[in-house]
């Protein structure tokens, strides 16, 4: 099969990846645990997130488990940034692997679209690792007890926004809600504006600073949805606070609920 992108850059990239994680990977309950996997039979890669497979003599789709990636076809949000990126990485994996496994979790094996939901394995490769390392997944849709992975899964995703990569790149574009694809506007706009007027700097920071202990950040989303985020929430540092709040029930007061974790 050919693959979406050159074959060569796509297989050291993704090798690449696999290589970083091994090197540098915590020790997890979860990493000898020598579970059942069905081997598939690939039909073709849908999304970052989704491929379609010949499983028990029929076609099926299957959404990885416990992970996003940005949208290439959706009829209302259509192509997202790093949406294109991310389903020719998972497409190059699949099309590529020799051996293609399913590995279902405890919960549900199926979502309310009778889609399958599995841990995807191209030649041993877990996929949902793979686009993690990358950049190129968030972890999302997490519904206990389909949760088996999910720490090693939320340090994969650390690192990767720690570098700054991929989905990472732009500040808020990944958010506990989905992404945002007009904060990469944003951030172009106000990267020219920077090189247009380079002697006349406007401050980096507009906002009024947090009085001592008042570090809940108060935040209003592209859905209009009012989300307060603490130092310990894991979108703490990218959040763009509308206003502080001192403490949980003070921004409940105003309006403001918790993430959705």
């Amino acid at each position: 099969m050919s693959p979406a992108t050159s074959s060569e850059q796509t297989s050291t990239q993704a090798k690449s990846g696999t290589d970083t994680a091994s090197s540098n990977a915590a020790a997890y309950p979860t990493d000898d645990l020598n579970l059942p996997r069905v081997a598939v039979e690939l039909v073709k890669a849908i999304d970052g997130d989704t491929i379609s497979v010949m499983f028990e003599g029929k076609k099926e789709n299957v959404r990885l488990l416990l992970i996003d990636t940005p949208e290439t076809s959706h009829p209302k949000l259509g192509v997202q940034p790093f949406g294109p990126e991310a389903k020719a990485f998972t497409k190059e994996l699949v099309e590529q692997a020799d051996r293609l496994e399913l590995e279902f979790d405890i919960g549900p094996n199926r979502d309310k679209y009778s889609r399958l939901l599995a841990y995807v394995y191209a030649d041993g490769t877990m996929v949902q690792e793979a686009l993690l390392q990358e950049g190129l997944a968030r972890v999302a849709y997490i519904y206990p007890p389909n949760t088996r992975y999910v720490d090693k899964f939320d340090d994969l995703q650390r690192i990767s926004r720690e570098q700054a990569l991929g989905i990472w790149s732009v500040e808020n574009y990944a958010q506990e809600d989905g992404f945002h694809p007009e904060e990469q506007d944003a951030n172009k706009n106000n990267n020219n504006n920077n090189n247009s007027t380079p002697t006349t700097k406007t401050p980096i920071e507009n906002r009024e600073k947090p009085k001592q202990g008042c570090d809940i950040k108060g935040n209003i989303n592209s859905k209009g949805e009012k989300i307060y985020h603490t130092p310990q929430s894991p979108y703490y540092d990218r959040t763009k606070q509308e206003q502080w709040f001192c403490t949980e029930e003070e921004a409940v007061q105003a309006g403001f609920r918790a993430p959705r974790i």
